[in-house]
This record gives C-alpha cells, sequence and structure tokens, in this order.
C-alpha cells in the first residue's frame, strides 16, 4: 500500500472513532489510604473532597479517588500503601501518622499529601517543615504540642484529681512522644499521671476499668484514629466512672464529653484537599511547605460538667470557643 492511501485510510479510522475517545483524557486518580472504617471517615473525606473541587477536582468528573481503609488494623497499612502505587495512582492521601509513614515508604516518586497528629519532622516524614523536600507534604494537627495545655486545662476543671489517666494506643506512631508531653506536664502541675493502653475496642473498656480501680480522678484521650472511631464507647465509659475527661476533637463534645482543646480536624482535611489538587495541577511537593494550623479551639460541655459536679471557672468559659448547654 501506498503512503498516500495508508494516510487516508489512517485519517479516516480516526474520524470514525467517538469524539470522546479521541478528545477525553485519562482522569488523575487519587489514592486516599486512611487508617479508621470508612463510616467514621465520613466527615473528614468530605472536608477533603471540598478543598479538591476548591481547585477545581471534582470526584466522578474529572478526578477519581481510590479508598483504602485499614479498619483500625495498623498492620494492613504497608499493604494498602503498596497497592495504590500498583495500581497506580498520580496522587495518595495518607490521612493518619501510620498512614503517612507507611506511604512513604511505599513509594518515593508517587506525590504524596499528609494530615498527621504528630510532628512530621519527629515522626520522620519530612526533614524539615518549610522545605520538605522530595516526593512528600501535607497538614499536621500538632496535636502533640497542645497535650500539655489539655492536661493543664483538665487540672483547672478538676483540680481535686490527683491521678490523671491517660488513654493511648502504642501502635501509634506518636503514642510514645505524646506520653512524654504528658508525663511532663504531669510532673509540674504536681499529679500522677497513669498511662493505659487499648489497641483495640475491648481494651478501652479495660483500660478505664483499670483507671477506676487504681483511683484515677480524671483521663486524657490521647489523638488516635480507633479512639475516634470509638468516641461514643469513650465518652459513655468516662460517664459511667464520672471521670472528667479531656479530648482533642469536638467530635467528642457532641457525643456528650466534657471538654475538647485541638486543631479544627475537618479544616486540616480541607487544607489537604487543596494541596492535592495543586499537586494535580503540577506543583511539585517539595515546594509546598508543611502547613500547620492557627487555631486550637476550646470547646466545653456545661451540661457534662454540671453532672459531673463541676464548675466551669469563669475565666476558662469567657476564654471557649464553644459552649454546649
Amino acid at each position: 500500500m501506498r503512503r498516500r492511501e495508508f494516510m487516508a485510510l489512517f485519517g479516516a479510522a480516526v474520524a470514525a472513532r467517538p469524539l470522546g475517545a479521541r478528545t477525553q483524557p485519562a482522569m488523575p486518580v487519587i489514592g486516599l489510604l486512611k487508617n479508621t472504617t470508612a463510616g467514621a471517615s465520613t466527615l473528614q473525606v468530605s472536608a477533603f473532597r471540598q478543598g479538591l473541587k476548591e481547585m477545581g477536582y471534582d470526584e466522578g468528573r474529572n478526578v477519581d479517588v481510590e479508598y483504602q481503609y485499614a479498619d483500625n488494623n495498623y498492620n494492613r497499612l504497608s499493604e494498602l500503601a503498596a497497592d495504590l502505587v500498583r495500581r497506580p495512582v498520580n496522587l495518595i492521601m495518607a490521612a493518619g501518622d501510620n498512614p503517612a509513614l507507611a506511604a512513604k515508604a511505599a513509594t518515593s516518586t508517587v506525590p504524596i499529601v499528609f494530615a498527621v497528629a504528630g510532628d512530621p519532622v519527629q515522626l520522620g516524614v519530612v526533614a524539615n517543615l518549610n522545605r520538605p523536600g522530595g516526593n512528600i507534604t501535607g497538614v499536621s494537627f500538632f496535636s502533640i504540642t497542645v497535650t500539655p495545655k489539655r492536661l493543664g486545662l483538665l487540672h483547672e476543671l478538676a483540680p481535686k484529681a490527683k491521678v490523671i489517666g491517660l488513654l493511648a494506643n502504642p501502635n501509634n506512631s506518636s503514642a510514645e512522644a505524646e506520653v512524654r508531653e504528658a508525663e511532663a506536664a504531669a510532673r509540674e502541675l504536681g499529679c500522677e499521671l497513669l498511662v493505659v493502653h487499648a489497641t483495640i475496642a475491648t481494651d478501652i473498656d479495660t483500660a478505664f476499668a483499670t483507671l477506676g480501680q487504681r483511683g484515677a480522678g480524671a483521663i486524657v484521650v490521647a489523638g488516635d484514629a480507633l479512639f475516634i472511631n470509638r468516641h461514643d464507647q469513650i465518652v459513655s465509659l468516662a460517664a459511667r466512672y464520672a471521670m472528667p475527661a479531656s479530648y482533642n476533637l469536638r467530635e467528642y463534645i457532641q457525643a456528650g464529653g466534657l471538654m475538647s482543646y485541638g486543631a479544627d480536624i475537618l479544616d486540616i482535611y480541607h487544607q489537604a484537599g487543596v494541596y492535592a489538587g495543586r499537586i494535580l495541577r503540577g506543583v511539585k511537593p517539595a515546594d509546598l511547605p508543611v502547613m500547620l494550623p492557627t487555631k486550637f479551639p476550646l470547646v466545653i460541655n456545661l451540661k457534662t460538667a454540671k453532672a459531673l459536679g463541676l464548675t466551669v471557672p469563669p475565666g476558662m468559659l469567657a476564654t471557649a470557643d464553644e459552649v454546649f448547654e
């Protein structure tokens, strides 16, 4: 066949293809890696999607999202991260400290945006907050750094508690650092800190029973995906043991918890979505500094305080960002 005839046939074949097949590019795919369950992640994922949308990416229209939930089994994260890299995806959203570490270990080329509770430098996720370098950046709650403040607020609200419990998940990569921060704060306050651990839901019941037996008068609940997922159970146990409790997220107070102090988790996920959208548009992760929260809302539930026989100091009430009555 002569070249002219071949080109004519080729042109006719291309013209016969549906228009969409010629002009529609493949949509980018984001792999979302999270250590909780899908049901416990609805609001956070919605906030992430909203951030993406503000950058021009609407799931199902011009971006796809592959969801990988570890269902609170941290041991699955490495496998799930590797699976996302094999698929492949254009970007990984790593929601949590352990997911961020798993994603980083799985790839040095696929861009990663994280949302972590701990210090990303101490975790080993990035080398520098302003210049993260490599293929990874994101947003941090910096919840560990506010643990001493949470302990101080709880002590102010329940000054008779000389033994304060700390509920932590030892499988969480930030747990050890958070325990250290809490121990130092407890020493300054002249309190004894009693650390109890939980890695599965039934451990939480055992932990509260231990605190009750050991005479703990209050409890600080560390930041962890398992605890967020089981916030109703934890709030119910705190009420059963008449134990004033301090949490890191407002969601606990909505469920009847006493007090929370920490970053706005939905804003964190929203900002992560914005970063993901910017990277999909061509910005390099190394050029995006790690974002830190600027607000740490104090939320108090007056009804719960009254049920526990506590009087909220007027100064604390005046500085609270939100009060449930």
